[in-house]
């Protein structure tokens, strides 16, 4: 499907999907982002909702500044997936005892581990550890201090809101292990931390929304902004990790023969260094992915929608880049207040799962057509596995 020109009458906005579903607050927003005179370019996902400063599902593309609010509160937020060499017919008829496995293995939502994972004792594929929890105390002083014991214990922990883990089968019915979250506490505070800093810059004054506070290239501000950025992506990274490594014992302990290819894992709220229409830029993705050609990534439906695993097109006019799920139709509170637990339990039917008032918010019918906004992005990516979720859990 080709791209829609937004009209902005400053930098590019290119937009993927139905332009006339894009509410006005969020048309007005993407505005807001072009405006920017260090803005390069925009590229609008087909999952695109309003969000803080940025809209959820932007890609962009900036000269020389970076804005903490487009790379959003939870640095690093991603996904990653792995296939097994289950199949459908090894997985037992009662999933439950596989849930509560995997819920003893991993904290959920607010909880964390008594102490930090030994991550020697698991195969997560990292290494440089020492290196990176060393880098702690290069931190931005008040936070660091503030939260360095909390991010060792919530090392290896999934959180809440959308975060999630499953077990998916594929339409061959091999069996897939997926999980989505970000850099928890630390992540966040950081964020917030550079977003406020950002805001008391002068040259942030006349902004159209104070949240777009940027910092500019060469100034100390930036330098400790990108510091702080690039620990917490990898913060993340290591963070699903050492969950997966957990995910993989838990599954391990049901299903002894059991063998998994190598991992795909995908940040999708982030800032890159990218050469693109010639020129050094900075990319942020804040609710998207890249997609260059040959990358492999992850679409995410909603609890009880089919999810994707996908392989880049390499499509210049978007930044190379990606959705990065369904997308928000619907704010959690609105969705609350319109369905009951016995909707989500329609909806969720056939899935291993939670089913009470806590999670109603996370209702697929609160989400965006994933099947819509795939369609929408077919030159973006090709479609190399779809899965559909039998176990999901969530915070």
């Amino acid at each position: 499907m080709p791209f829609t020109h937004l009209d902005s009458k400053a930098a590019p906005i290119r937009l993927w999907g139905d332009a006339d579903s894009v509410e006005p607050q969020t048309r007005q927003q993407l505005y807001n982002i072009a405006k920017l005179p260090w803005v390069h370019g925009v590229a609008v996902m087909p999952d695109v909702h309003y969000g803080i400063g940025a809209t959820v599902g932007s890609v962009i593309a900036m000269r020389g500044a970076v804005s903490p609010a487009a790379v959003g509160v939870d640095i690093g937020c991603g996904m990653t997936a792995q296939r097994t060499s289950l199949t459908a017919s090894d997985l037992p008829d009662d999933l439950g005892r596989l849930r509560s496995d995997i819920e003893a293995a991993i904290p959920v939502g607010h909880a964390m581990h008594k102490s930090s994972v030994d991550v020697k004792s698991l195969k997560t594929g990292l290494h440089g550890w020492h290196e990176f929890w060393s880098g702690f105390g290069d931190l931005a002083g008040p936070v660091a201090r503030r939260v360095e014991a909390k991010a060792m214990k919530q090392l290896g922990t999934l959180g809440g809101g959308n975060h999630f883990i499953e077990i998916c089968l594929s339409d061959d019915d091999e069996v897939w292990l997926m999980l989505h979250s970000g850099s928890r506490y630390v992540g966040n505070a950081l964020a917030q931390h550079h977003i406020e800093r950002a805001k008391d810059l002068p040259h942030n004054a006349d902004l159209p929304d104070p949240n777009l506070a940027v910092f500019v290239a060469d100034t100390p501000q930036m330098q400790a902004y990108r510091r702080d950025l690039f620990w917490a992506q990898d913060y993340a990274r290591r963070n699903r990790a050492v969950m997966m490594a957990l995910l993989r014992k838990a599954v391990q302990k049901r299903f002894r023969k059991i063998r998994f290819d190598p991992e795909i894992s995908v940040h999708h709220n982030y800032v890159a260094e990218e050469h693109h229409d010639g020129q050094d830029l900075l990319v942020t993705r804040k609710g998207a992915i890249r997609a260059g050609e040959g990358d492999m990534g992850i679409i995410p439906g909603s609890m009880g929608a089919s999810s994707f695993i996908v392989r880049g097109l390499g499509n210049a006019a978007a930044f190379e880049s990606a959705s990065h799920g369904a997308g928000r139709r619907m704010s959690r509170s609105a969705a609350k207040r319109k369905f009951s637990a016995k909707d989500l339990a329609a909806q969720t039917e056939g899935v291993e799962c939670r089913k009470d008032a806590g999670v109603v918010d996370e209702i697929p019918a609160a989400y965006k057509d994933i099947e819509q906004v795939m369609a929408a992005q077919s030159d973006l990516v090709e479609i190399v596995a779809r899965l559909r979720q039998v176990v999901c859990v969530k915070g």
